[in-house]
C-alpha cells in the first residue's frame, strides 16, 4: 500500500474513532437506551440456543451491560466475561457470582486477581457459542472498528468460525463505512436501539 494510500486510510480512521467517542459522549439516557439494547440480545435466536455466551462489561461511555450479567446468570447459561492480561491479551473466565468482580484499574469491573488463575475458572475461546462485541465505531454491513489495541481482534481470531459474532452499539456510532484492512473480522450483528442490522460476518471477509 502506498504511504500516501496508508496515511489517508490512518487518518480516516482516526477521523472516524474521534467523532464516535464525542457522538457516545454525548448519547442522552445511555442507562435506558442501553437496557433497550441488551434485551434485544437477550432475545435473539442465538442467544437462546447458546450454550456458553461472553459479554464484555461496559467501560466508560459503553453500551451498559453489567446490569444485565445477574440477569444471565438466572438464564442457565455459562456467562464469561473477559479481562485483559499485561501482555495485551484478552483472557477469559467463566462468571459464577456477581460477587466475584471488583473494580480494578482504570475503574474497570474485572474479575477478581485472585480468582483468575483457578484452572476451572478458564474459558477457551473455541468454547463460545456467542459472543457479545463492544466497539467505538461499526457500519451497517458488520465492520467494526475498535481503540486501535487489536485485543478483540486477537481473540475473535481463535473462537469458532461458526460462533455468532454481536455487536452492541448506539445508533450514533453507525457510520457510512468503516475503512477495513485484510485482518479485520465483520461482525454478524449488530444491534442498536433502533434496528438489528444483520453484518456480512466472518463468512465473507476480505
Amino acid at each position: 500500500m502506498p504511504t500516501q494510500e496508508l496515511t489517508s486510510f490512518q487518518l480516516r480512521k482516526r477521523e472516524i474513532r474521534e467523532q464516535a467517542h464525542a457522538n457516545r459522549k454525548e448519547q442522552p439516557d445511555k442507562d435506558a437506551i442501553s437496557a433497550i439494547i441488551v434485551e434485544k440480545f437477550l432475545e435473539l435466536p442465538e442467544y437462546e440456543t447458546a450454550d456458553t455466551v461472553m459479554f464484555y462489561v461496559d467501560v466508560r461511555t459503553e453500551v451498559k451491560t453489567r446490569d444485565f450479567l445477574s440477569v444471565a446468570l438466572l438464564h442457565g447459561k455459562k456467562v464469561v466475561v473477559p479481562f485483559c492480561r499485561p501482555d495485551g491479551h484478552l483472557e477469559l473466565f467463566w462468571l459464577q457470582n456477581m460477587n466475584e468482580l471488583s473494580v480494578g484499574m482504570y475503574k474497570i469491573l474485572e474479575p477478581k486477581a485472585e480468582l483468575r488463575g483457578l484452572p476451572e475458572k478458564k474459558v477457551e475461546p473455541e468454547d463460545l457459542d456467542l459472543v457479545m462485541v463492544p466497539g467505538v465505531a461499526f457500519d451497517r454491513n458488520g465492520a467494526r472498528m475498535g481503540h486501535g489495541f487489536g485485543y478483540y481482534d486477537k481473540l475473535l481470531e481463535h473462537t469458532r468460525a461458526t460462533t455468532p459474532l454481536v455487536a452492541l452499539a448506539f445508533e450514533c456510532q453507525l457510520f457510512e463505512e468503516i475503512p477495513t484492512a485484510d485482518h479485520d473480522i465483520f461482525m454478524d450483528k449488530i444491534i442498536t436501539e433502533a434496528a438489528i442490522y444483520q453484518g456480512r460476518g466472518r463468512s465473507e471477509s476480505i
